[in-house]
């Protein structure tokens, strides 16, 4: 039962926007709304021509109040009319100058027609336009004309639900021609859209940010006499080109040996040349041991030979 509330309500609102549109025909309507309010039903118009509509003293708008009460049943019907701010950029109402003119001038115009629409679409700011005409135009054999330029989206959600497209028709003798308007708006943001910003504009931002961060900081001021700091100054480069004199002399300077240090005996610092050395000496002492003792036999030897020879 929902469900069949929900379609009755649906239809009902598209016979009152297509009763609507044929009461209004050349007003070239851009969109109609429906709205529930606490005092009945609100019909919302947006069109380019608001004084069409309203009438000399509103005699349009309350002929058409009575007529959709009558044959809509509505309780309290109230309609409200919006203008639109910029023509060429509403595809429903370029498609409905289209057709218009196609109606005023027939179908020997369609390319004048065509373009005029086109040029002054571009001129509005749009970033890219078509218009497709289709039926027997020029001659009797049913064609299809195409009127592009700019740059327009043909696949995404960008071409579903940003790019605008609107349908309109026009009754010649020849039989119906159909019109398909599609721009594509300046206020749209794509995805693939970059800006690079230039070198100097980005340094200035950087510059501002330093700026405005050091102004929000609070700044604590020290009290400091200006000789003082000059004679800081002074001594510090004093230092520095000491230092760099000093390094530069040691550089400079030949290492030289000195005869001294050449008849100095090497210094023994590990423990096994030290007993190496004790174990010398103590060697040099047994041989001369020896030696004096060699001696002292030799001193007694000769001693007891001498009387030996005297007894004989």
């Amino acid at each position: 039962m929902i469900e069949r509330d929900f379609i009755n309500q649906k239809t009902k609102e598209y016979y009152i926007k297509d009763y609507v549109e044929s009461r209004l025909r050349g007003a070239e309507i851009s969109s109609i709304k429906l709205k529930k309010i606490p005092l009945g039903e609100k019909i919302i118009i947006t069109t380019s021509r608001p004084s069409l509509i309203v009438g000399s003293k509103g005699a349009n708008i309350r002929s058409l109040t009575k007529e959709l009460r009558k044959k809509f049943k509505l309780e309290n019907p109230q309609i409200e009319i919006i203008e639109v701010k910029n023509l060429f950029l509403d595809a429903n109402v370029v498609a409905s100058r289209i057709a218009s003119s196609l109606e005023r001038f027939g179908s020997s115009r369609f390319k004048g027609v065509g373009h005029k629409s086109m040029d002054n679409v571009l001129k509005a700011g749009a970033l890219g336009v078509e218009i497709l005409m289709s039926g027997k135009i020029p001659g009797a054999r049913a064609k299809r004309w195409r009127f592009y330029q700019g740059y327009l989206k043909k696949c995404g959600d960008i071409s579903m639900n940003g790019v605008k497209t609107a349908y309109a028709s026009a009754l010649l003798k020849t039989g119906i021609i159909g019109i398909q308007v599609r721009i594509m708006p300046p206020n749209l943001e794509l995805p693939d859209h970059v800006e690079i910003f230039k070198e100097i504009q980005q340094l200035e931002e950087s510059k501002d940010l330093e700026v405005a961060e050091e102004e929000k900081k609070p700044v604590k001021k020290r009290k400091t006499s200006p000789k003082k700091s000059s004679d800081k100054k002074e001594t510090t480069k004093q230092k520095k080109v000491t230092k760099k004199k000093v390094v530069k002399k040691k550089l400079e300077e030949p290492k030289v040996e000195s005869k001294e240090e050449t008849n100095v005996e090497p210094k023994i610092d590990s423990p096994k040349e030290e007993v190496k050395t004790e174990i010398k000496e103590v060697l040099k002492e047994v041989v001369q041991e020896k030696e004096v003792i060699k001696k002292e036999i030799e001193v007694k030897t000769e001693i007891k030979e001498v009387p030996k020879t005297e007894e004989k």
